[in-house]
């Protein structure tokens, strides 16, 4: 993932330190489910050690792997747009140490300070861009007739 989507530059300084007061340090062992599409996205968290695999349920068929996020990535944007429910599924691919973050206070927090919010609404924002175009491109790699999944 490019530089502008970690957590290290794409927060300004005072907002990052605001976000990271509310985080709690979790681990998963290796071939943990953190979470699954469809289900309600209460949380998400900054990975510090490890990698996770983020998946696409694909009907008939294995899950898609989508892409492998690491160390500083921000491991789940659903939290931030309603219906607050997972677009992709995630597991431990090592194990994993975290910082995870309670969704329903940084969104009050979000609320309460427009200028905190807009720097997490644009970095979630390009978190999303980025992995939408990850997920078109593997899904193109796994299933278009050959040579239909150049970039235009």
């Amino acid at each position: 993932m490019t530089s502008a989507t970690t957590l290290s530059s794409a927060l300004p300084v005072e907002h990052r330190d605001r976000l990271m007061r509310l985080a709690r340090e979790v681990s998963f062992e290796a071939g943990t489910r953190v979470f699954e599409e469809g289900r309600r996205a209460d949380r998400f968290w900054i990975i510090r050690t490890g990698t996770v695999l983020l998946d696409l349920h694909v009907p008939g068929r294995r899950a898609a792997v989508i892409e492998s996020l690491g160390h500083g990535e921000l491991l789940g944007w659903s939290w931030h747009y309603a219906p607050y429910v997972w677009q992709l599924g995630a597991e431990a691919l090592s194990p994993v140490r975290a910082w995870e973050f309670d969704a329903g206070t940084v969104r009050v927090l979000c609320a309460q300070d427009a200028e905190f919010g807009r720097s997490i609404a644009t970095w979630v924002g390009r978190v999303v861009a980025h992995r939408l175009q990850a997920s078109r491109m593997r899904l193109l790699d796994l299933y278009a007739p050959y040579g239909s999944g150049s970039p235009a």
